[in-house]
């Protein structure tokens, strides 16, 4: 039967204006402010209340500039770019006006940047050192208010406060739970929290983030580091299935914090308070070093040439069930799947679930039910989800348990299988009987890609180094495959991902590199 085309909607395209910052020209679409038009121009407006995920106050006047053929200065978050316009950022007069912004923002603010923990990105920091008086005029003593805990991970120190109120409209606004407010007029201003309230949201958090000076601090990072120690490794929070971007900040091969990183298509600006404090168990210290293979009655550490064989050898010709866990990259997953399919069997994960913790001002950002990274991931790559963790496990199989929690496993599941693999960060006590121990890094550790909820392929980097001997989760399956003639070696993520690309179609087209810092979708997931 013959099929009518149906009409394609054209996207209208939006109307750009052009015009000239600073020197630069640029061209943005109509109704986009002077300070974002900057941004595209390469060039960054000193700015304080301005946020691009809040709503515009233009309280601090900070983004004055100058605007050929204008009255007056304009504070550029809230002007219009227009077709035509011709903007100076360092003329006399702007320069003189944010000059005095600062000045009087510094009145009572206290010179305490060496015990600051914002001390290294403080905007108040940077743009006073940029072009800020030499020195104060005040020669009164400056206002003095006591440091107060707001609830939750955060602290208030007043006397740093500038009030650009990014934190009463974050509240306001996206969480829509109005706990902050500004009390008190003039020089007695500061952010008050409403009688009976603090901030226990699941995304107040964000407030820390949000806030350009050292007014709001984590109390779980406080004093741990300075901002100029810390690596920083674009990543994803592996605490439910959203995906959001983050950025792992380590010092000396430690995880201080994770941080929200932009991603307009997933998270926007901000990350909950569960997946942004849940992060020590990167760092725990009862991890498995070297590989372990069986001798008699105990394990005895071995090398990787040993290990390797050894695993193939007891995998080979024999059915295999592989127990694998929902935060495993796409790329070990795929390699699991290629040994379940070399060898015959079947892969099946559990995810823990939990609450599920919308914010309200974002739409499709949650904290979502299932508290895994990877669970969609596993589903596409053929992997089974089950309430039970070993269910399908058939008596003879060779039980492979690729870093899941083992804690609900028996003895008696134990005693079905003919033997037990471990490829995991640890050893848990029930699985000490193991023939063999494969460590692996953790997701910090390695790099690799997860897909979330709405199948968007991302990609995290590694962090830090791996203890010991550990290697990267993918590399392992892949020694594995290559000892057993079923596979090749890999050395790269990339290299995994392109074999992953080339044999499975819901990956078809991916391209590593391609996914960049914000994903591409998976065929047939929403966009």
């Amino acid at each position: 039967m013959a099929t009518t085309a149906q009409p394609t909607t054209a996207v209208a395209q939006p109307k750009m204006v052009n015009l000239t910052i600073e020197g630069r020209p640029v061209s943005v679409p109509e109704g986009t402010s002077i300070l974002e038009a900057g941004k595209r121009a390469g060039v960054l407006i000193p700015h304080y209340c301005y946020h691009p995920g809040l709503s515009i106050a233009g309280n601090c006047r900070m983004c004055l500039v100058d605007v050929e053929k204008a009255p007056k200065l304009a504070p550029a978050c809230a002007t219009a770019a227009a077709e035509g316009q011709v903007v100076h950022i360092y003329t006399e007069k702007a320069l003189e006006a944010r000059k005095g912004v600062l000045e009087m923002l510094l009145i009572n603010h206290p010179l305490d940047c060496p015990i600051c923990d914002k001390s290294g990105e403080c905007e108040l920091q940077d743009f006073t050192y940029q072009e800020g008086p030499d020195e104060s005029r005040l020669r009164d003593p400056k206002r003095f208010n006591p440091i107060e805990d707001f609830g939750g991970d955060v602290l208030y120190t007043t006397n740093r406060c500038i009030l650009c109120t990014r934190c009463v409209r974050f509240m306001d606004e996206i969480a829509q739970d109005p706990v902050l407010n500004v009390t008190e007029r003039g020089d007695r201003a500061l952010i008050g929290k409403f009688e009976g309230k603090d901030l226990t949201h699941a995304w107040a958090g964000n407030v820390i983030d949000l806030c350009p000076v050292g007014a709001l601090l984590s109390k779980d990072s406080l004093n741990k580091a300075r901002s100029w120690e810390l690596d920083h490794a674009p990543s994803i929070c592996t605490g439910c299935s959203q995906g959001c971007n983050i950025s792992i900040d380590t010092r000396d091969n430690t995880v201080i914090r994770l941080r929200p990183r932009p991603n307009e298509n997933v998270n926007k600006y901000f990350m909950c308070d569960t997946g942004r404090l849940d992060y020590r168990w990167i760092n725990r210290q009862d991890r498995v070093e070297v590989p372990l293979v069986r001798r008699g009655e105990s394990l005895a550490a071995a090398d990787w040439d040993v290990a390797i064989p050894a695993t193939a050898a007891l995998l080979d010709g024999r059915r295999v069930f592989v127990a694998a866990s929902p935060n495993l990259s796409n790329e070990t997953l795929y390699l699991l799947a290629q040994l379940i399919q070399a060898n015959g069997g079947a892969g099946a994960f559990t995810v823990p679930t939990g609450p599920e913790a919308p914010l309200p001002g974002v739409p499709d950002l949650s904290l979502r039910a299932d508290r895994a990274a990877n669970g969609d991931g596993a589903t596409l790559l053929g992997f089974r989800r089950t309430a039970s963790m070993l269910d399908g496990l058939a008596a003879g199989d060779v039980l492979v348990v690729a870093d899941a929690d083992a804690e609900s496993i028996t003895p008696a599941q134990l005693a079905l299988a003919a033997a037990v693999i471990v490829i995991g960060t640890t050893l848990p006590e029930n699985l000490r009987t193991a023939a063999i121990v494969l460590p692996i890094a953790n997701y910090a550790e390695e790099d690799g890609t997860f897909t979330n909820l709405r199948g968007r392929v991302q990609r995290f980097s590694q962090a830090k180094a791996a203890p010991g001997m550990a290697r990267p989760s993918w590399w392992v399956v892949g020694d594995v495959l290559a000892a057993l003639g079923k596979g090749n070696a890999y050395y790269l993520a990339s290299e995994v991902f392109a074999a992953m690309a080339t044999n499975v179609s819901a990956f078809a087209g991916m391209n590593y590199d391609a996914l960049g810092m914000r994903g591409l979708v998976v065929s047939g997931g929403a966009q």
